[in-house]
């Protein structure tokens, strides 16, 4: 059976779908992976992935998008894929389209996160959601979704026939990589050296793009606020070229210059840097199932997440950590005061994050669920 794996940009392909493809190849399927080209692709290839390049835009824009969708197309009907099973908003619309028309036999869609959100005006949630309803009846065979809250929501609106929605959740390697067990006492206190954290600090990390959906900015105006000396705050992330949020990163610069504010820029080293860490803030806008609390989580922090769809399925309130309101610098900047001015509370919240990550957050069992529905449309050939 050949799959195509399909995404809007290379690091998605290098990152979050690494491991999928990975055990589709140890499954002995052929595999093509699509993306648009960038510095992760010939990294991709090394790793001895088939990659393709098509460049897909990250936003609307009708003649490339259609642009995309004929090079996709032609390149469907040249591999003959017995599934394509697509990512990321615009890519994942895009890449449906040319399936259909390609006659892919079988059509995968996971909803990282439907892009429409409870903190959408009325008007945009009901454009957006029109499109991925319709994009599911005609152009999909299979949805999985990420978070529970996406897949009740497309079972009852019927978005497909509910033995065609899955709801596979999202997951890291807690046991080999995601594993505080695993960073030796010196990688800590070379981390500790490099960013100057003293041992009575307390370190506060935020991971992701700088842009204002993922509630950066609240993080950054609530912590302002905080004025006790051994209270830091890492963020962890860059911006891309292509990113449209171009305005976000240039707010950003007047925070560069605080002394208990450190900005790292892209770094590798994630489970490192966040074994150092106590506390996890990420106040974003929109979430589908967010990767980097599940890393946090699995690295032994506290929680603290904005309610909103798939971070409040990763958080207990009180529990783990502490959901706060959409945009609420204030309630950010109380909460982080909350967890360290209460050592014992924040040790159990931490203890609690490792435990349900490892109960609910291993990788390999999201991938499994995925590999079941491959091999049930693979059987469903072959009868």
């Amino acid at each position: 059976m050949k799959i195509i794996q399909l995404s809007a940009i290379d690091s998605t392909m290098n990152g979050l779908l690494r491991e999928l493809n990975r055990s589709i190849q140890k499954e002995n399927f052929d595999l093509i992976c699509v993306c648009s080209d960038g510095p992760k692709v010939n990294k991709l290839r090394n790793d001895g992935f088939d990659v393709r390049t098509v460049e897909i835009d990250r936003k609307i824009s009708p003649l490339r998008n259609l642009r995309s969708i004929f090079k996709l197309y032609k390149l469907f009907r040249k591999e003959k894929p017995d599934i394509v099973h697509v990512h990321t908003p615009i890519a994942s619309v895009l890449g449906r389209i040319a399936a259909k028309f390609a006659k892919v036999p079988v059509i995968i869609y996971t909803a990282h996160g439907f892009y429409f959100h409870e903190n959408m005006t009325s008007k945009q949630y009901r454009f957006y959601y029109l499109i991925e309803k319709i994009c599911a009846k005609i152009f999909t065979n299979h949805i999985f979704t990420q978070s529970a809250e996406d897949g009740e929501l497309a079972i009852n609106n019927d978005f497909l026939p509910k033995e065609n929605i899955t709801i596979i959740g999202n997951g890291v390697d807690v046991h080999n990589k995601f594993n505080p067990n695993l960073i030796s006492e010196s990688k800590i206190e070379a981390i500790k050296k490099e960013f100057n954290f003293k041992e009575e600090d307390i370190i506060i990390s935020f991971i992701g793009r700088l842009v204002k959906e993922k509630g950066v900015l609240d993080l950054l105006e609530g912590f302002t606020s905080i004025k006790e000396s051994n209270i830091k705050l890492m963020v962890i992330g860059d911006i891309s070229s292509s990113e449209r949020d171009q305005k976000t990163f240039n707010e950003i610069e007047k925070y560069r210059h605080l002394p208990n504010i450190l900005f790292t820029g892209y770094r590798s080293d994630i489970p490192e840097l966040l074994s150092v860490s106590d506390i996890y803030c990420l106040p974003s806008y929109r979430e589908g199932m967010p990767r980097s609390i599940i890393e946090a989580m699995a690295m032994q922090n506290a929680i603290i997440a904005t309610d909103i769809r798939g971070s409040r399925e990763e958080v207990d309130h009180g529990v783990n950590g502490y959901l706060v309101n959409l945009n609420s610098p204030k309630e950010i900047a109380d909460s982080i005061i909350e967890l360290v001015t209460n050592p014992d509370s924040l040790k159990y919240y931490r203890q609690e994050a490792r435990a349900k990550a490892l109960s609910l957050y291993d990788e390999h069992i999201v991938v499994k669920k995925q590999l079941e529905v491959f091999k049930q449309y693979s059987n469903s050939k072959r009868i």
